[in-house]
């Protein structure tokens, strides 16, 4: 009864009267937020009162709740191959990935009211689809509580910031540990999406700004796209959003943390985060961050304006704008993407910078008379301040790409997430022997405590190419596709996030035989009684008194040349295959 009659208000309603659904954000007048049943039931009511809009489930949480997910289309074409064929750009927008940080959830829910029910905002579908995930961390906004986030002004009620196993989701999308990312992945690969945008909060220092922001436009990102976003992307944003009330900053990561007079930093997002990865399958990425000390009901505006200006864009941009990934996708399928090492990690630059002008509030470093430390005290006398901006963060690692990867059959989690990112792949039905580049690691070390559920690796290695037999089926990721990134970066251990780097093949790091002593006791001597340059080495080695003090480092290092000794501990098992010729050859002997 209760469903039929708000229906009927949905029919009956005149355009231009939002919100005709009400969720708690309105009854509260916008200090709270509705739980995930309420967004449930928004998300069936959206789709029962319009024909442009369908509820779908695209997969469920580690505590079996659905993940929700909207299609709205102004043809009530809700298949992505229909979609692409009306030649629309398709664009995602995320929120409650950090549940927390709702606040893109109730906009985007006004936001669908508007373009779907009302038709106030029918025009953001002219030329655009949109894929809207209200919450994604589910589990995450049902832990809810007022005292979540201690940095935050409201709502009065908030989720937490990570899911049901303590895993945060936006650490979690290049190695997909979670089954939240495994089925965002596969929405991701089934739409294809032209143009993301994730809602979060920010941490950190007071200014003026409701809304910041950051989008990827560096060398992990395509150039064509890039400049679109550039040149076409952030003035139109900036202009808007500023005539609109809402004037926008670079997300703000201070050189010195709380500090805006020491400088803004602009990182490049590795492909853990959302807008990282996105920006490897050659996407456009936004990151809306709103600042966590203005009043929940502020920054929801703040969102939601900047979802209308953004939508706006990319409507008057569409052609351009698909065009351009279009091509993207194209050029990293092609040889010439593999002729040039490809960055894979970043660090901070501080030699050069832009100035900019900050809205910020006047602080004072304080000291405390509880902990002695200096903390920034904030007051509310608005100034406006030149800071500089560091924006050209210096490449640290890159890779020369190979023409394919190549994974053993035995490495199953390594080959689920090759099929997880939506990577074309074959595999091999015979054995074949071929010469293959890998890598041996050493001066490996383990991080000594957990981060997201692992113990992440730092190492160095050194180029290895070797004759390798390859088992049936062993899998074959072949980079001429447009997600040869993605690749990269899950294979390449000079990545950031490399599969290697979180500990997925740590069992070939181990060593699983070992030698008595009264055994190499005598072996010692024999090796170094027939080789004259083996004592050189020895006597070198002597000289750190640290080695030459210690019979088993001393035993170890004998057993290491001997013949017995197990050469594929620290051998990388994936292998990089260097030829077009030899992929052409293994793709004909696949199935």
């Amino acid at each position: 009864m209760i469903h039929a009659l708000i229906l009927a208000m949905v029919l009956m309603a005149s355009p231009g009267t939002s919100p005709i659904l009400t969720s708690e954000f309105d009854r509260s007048g916008g200090t709270r937020t509705g739980s995930y049943d309420e967004a449930i039931e928004m998300c069936r009511q959206l789709d029962r009162a319009s024909s442009r809009v369908r509820f779908e489930s695209f997969g469920s949480s580690g505590e079996d709740r659905a993940l929700p997910v909207l299609i709205v289309d102004a043809d009530g074409h809700h298949d992505p191959a229909r979609v692409r064929r009306d030649g629309k750009l398709v664009v995602m927008i995320q929120a409650g990935i950090h549940a927390g940080e709702i606040d893109g959830k109730d906009a985007g829910f006004r936001l669908m009211q508007e373009i779907a029910i009302d038709g106030s905002r029918r025009d953001l579908l002219d030329h655009a689809t949109i894929v809207f995930i209200p919450i994604l961390n589910v589990d995450g906004h049902e832990r809810t509580s007022p005292y979540n986030r201690a940095n935050q002004n409201g709502p009065e009620n908030m989720g937490f910031r990570t899911n049901a196993t303590n895993l945060n989701l936006n650490r979690d999308y290049l190695k997909a540990d979670t089954p939240e990312i495994r089925a965002w992945l596969a929405l991701f690969n089934r739409w294809q999406p032209d143009l993301f945008i994730d809602c979060h909060v920010t941490d950190g220092a007071d200014y003026q700004y409701v809304v910041t922001y950051a989008i990827e436009t560096l060398q992990s990102a395509d150039t064509e796209v890039s400049e679109w976003i550039r040149t076409r992307l952030e003035p139109g944003l900036e202009a808007r959003m500023a005539a609109a009330g809402y004037p926008l900053a670079p997300y703000c990561l201070f050189r010195v943390w709380h500090d805006p007079g020491s400088g803004l930093q602009k990182l490049v997002a590795p492909p853990r985060f959302s807008t990282g990865y996105a920006a490897l399958r050659n996407r456009v990425a936004i990151l809306i961050e709103t600042h966590m000390l203005k009043d929940y009901a502020t920054r929801v505006r703040g969102t939601h304006r900047m979802l209308i200006e953004t939508l706006e864009i990319a409507n008057q941009e569409a052609r351009v704008l698909r065009d351009a990934v279009t091509r993207a996708d194209a050029l990293v399928s092609g040889e010439t993407f593999r002729r040039v090492p490809l960055p894979l990690d970043w660090a901070a630059s501080f030699e050069e910078s832009t100035m900019i002008d900050f809205l910020g509030y006047a602080y004072s470093v304080e000291k405390s008379s509880v902990t002695g430390g200096d903390w920034y005290r904030y007051s509310k006398e608005p100034v406006t301040v030149g800071v500089a901006y560091f924006d050209r963060p210096r490449v640290t690692a890159e890779a020369r790409l190979p023409e394919a990867y190549v994974v053993p059959p035995q490495w199953v989690v390594a080959i689920q997430r090759v099929s997880d990112h939506g990577l074309a792949s074959f595999i091999l039905r015979e054995p074949v022997t071929t010469q293959v580049s890998t890598v041996r690691f050493r001066d490996v070390t383990w991080a000594a405590t957990p981060y997201e559920g692992h113990h992440p690796l730092e190492y160095k290695f050194d180029e290895v190419l070797e004759e390798r037999t390859l088992a049936p089926g062993t899998v074959i990721i072949d980079l001429a596709q447009p997600g040869a990134r993605v690749a990269a970066h899950l294979f390449e251990p000079a990545g950031p996030d490399a599969l290697v780097r979180w500990d997925y093949f740590d069992a070939s790091f181990e060593q699983k035989e070992y030698i008595e002593s009264y055994v190499i006791e005598e072996m010692a001597h024999d090796m170094l009684a027939r080789d004259a340059a083996l004592v050189r080495e020895f006597e070198e080695m002597k000289q750190d008194s640290t080695f030459a003090g210690n019979p088993d480092r001393i035993r170890d290092w004998f057993y290491r040349r001997t013949p017995y000794f197990d050469t594929r501990q620290n051998l990388y098992p994936v292998g990089r295959i260097l030829d077009r010729d030899t992929v052409e050859r293994l793709r004909r002997m696949s199935r």
